[in-house]
């Protein structure tokens, strides 16, 4: 009686764990916009300001970070979809939105503040050097 229940026991356990070796090749890999990207904005009363957009893309959606010399704040919400990112950020100063196409490698777009201010931007994505 032991060893039948020795055996069913192993095969649970090695079923167990190759169902998760499988589920980890099945995990949706990063999209394209997924990393950092070195931004400068146009247009604004201050002048040219650069920002870095800390991104993560699955699907279409698009969340992360925003950080400036005037602060930070997460992305209220995201898309990325046919080339073109659109980003939604709600801070205590107001609601910035930026939108923009993907090409070669580079967004470059237009920003506007729910204030009336708008402007143009542009961003390249950080390359990761090897080690």
């Amino acid at each position: 009686m032991k060893r039948p229940l020795t055996i069913v026991v192993t095969f649970l356990v090695i079923f167990s764990l190759a169902g998760f070796l499988f589920a980890k090749d099945k995990l949706p890999k990063p999209g394209k916009m997924a990393g950092t990207w070195e931004c400068t904005s146009h247009g604004s009363s201050q002048g040219d300001m650069p920002f870095t957009l800390y991104l993560e893309h699955m699907g279409e959606a698009i969340t992360g970070s925003v950080s400036s010399p005037l602060g930070g704040t997460d992305i209220t919400s995201g898309l990325f979809k046919k080339k073109n990112l659109e980003i939604r950020l709600e801070t205590p100063n107001g609601t910035y939105v930026l939108s923009a196409k993907l090409r070669k490698g580079q967004l470059s777009g237009q920003w506007s503040h729910d204030a009336g201010e708008s402007g143009t931007w542009e961003g390249k994505k950080q390359v990761i050097a090897n080690k």
